[in-house]
């Protein structure tokens, strides 16, 4: 019997592997080629006589009423100088990112073939953690300021935010703004809803960012995916048992599922885990139907929560 089961098991491991490397070999023939712009590198190296060339050329970071003199004030600005130097440190080759890019709009034109490429504009910006990336259609915008090491100088941010300041993280970012073009918002309030949205944003990262971690997906360490994987169980019975899933109680929010240095179960153990684990228990839900259920990609974001949750089949490990 034993025996059996193994050569089932192996068999279906086998099967698995060849469907990834048959998706992986039609995503590395997508004919893609992204076009990088440096508005920081253009607008910290024109001289202030030559705005004008750069206001044309880039209309939509001037928004009309602004007055010449802002844009002139931070062209020569020593502070700004300094963040511009320090990117270009970082940056001044953006080769390695734009084919890490690539790799990943491939596989959302795979995944989503009636997406436009978008052109990629790296900026300096104010340091906006809540908008390190912004897609839009036919744009994508990345906040290099944001994107310099953990341990940079210029942070003075809490260690659960500035840990994400790396540059593996431009990606995954992308594929978190990218995902709410894809996938509808949240209507209901509940603590389910958030985890489902939440899960299909991550899952969608399975899907794109095939080369990265559990714990780079989620912008974990591996210590923390680690304590999620041993504590799943008992996360789940948390919320089950103080019947929190279809609870409306907006604090449940900020406990479990926005960004935090730890979770919020009021016991020992909050000091020890990392936050935004309804997220990652969404995350797990998703995966679970997907594993079950035979649905396209685009109909699986469109899915709404309770129907995704009670086809998925979920059951934590044990």
């Amino acid at each position: 019997m034993k025996n059996y089961l193994f050569v089932v098991v192996f068999s279906l491991f086998i099967l698995s592997c060849n469907k990834k490397n048959k998706v992986e070999s039609a995503v590395a023939a997508v004919p893609l080629e992204l076009k990088v712009e440096r508005f920081d590198k253009v607008f910290f190296e024109t001289k202030p006589a030559d705005l004008e060339k750069v206001k044309n050329e880039f209309p939509y970071f001037f928004p009309a009423g602004n007055d010449d003199n802002v844009w002139l004030s931070k062209m020569q600005d020593p502070l700004w100088k300094e963040v511009y130097t320090e990117v270009q440190k970082k940056y001044a080759d953006f080769k390695p990112e734009k084919e890490n890019l690539e790799n990943l709009f491939k596989h959302i034109k795979y995944y989503f073939p009636e997406t436009k490429t978008p052109k990629i504009v790296t900026i300096i910006s104010e340091m906006d953690y809540n908008s390190k990336v912004i897609y839009a259609d036919s744009l994508v915008i990345i906040s290099l300021e944001l994107y310099l090491g953990k341990n940079h100088k210029f942070y003075q941010f809490p260690n659960y935010l500035k840990k994400n300041f790396e540059q593996k993280q431009i990606a995954a970012d992308v594929v978190s703004s990218f995902s709410a073009t894809k996938i509808p918002p949240v209507i209901d309030k509940d603590l389910l809803s958030q985890m489902i949205y939440n899960g299909k944003q991550l899952y969608l990262k399975d899907l794109l960012l095939t080369e990265y971690s559990d714990a780079e997906k989620m912008g974990y360490s591996d210590e923390q995916i680690k304590w999620c994987d041993e504590n799943e169980n008992y996360m789940w019975r948390y919320f089950i048992e103080r019947e929190m899933l279809y609870s409306n109680e907006q604090k449940l929010i900020s406990r479990f599922i926005n960004p935090a240095p730890f979770s919020k179960f009021y016991l020992e153990i909050d000091n020890d885990s990392p936050g935004r684990v309804g997220a990652w228990i969404g995350w797990q839900i998703v995966r679970s139907y997907a594993k079950n259920n035979e649905v396209p990609i685009a109909d699986l974001l469109k899915l709404n929560a309770k129907e995704l949750f009670e086809k998925s089949k979920y059951k934590p490990k044990k």
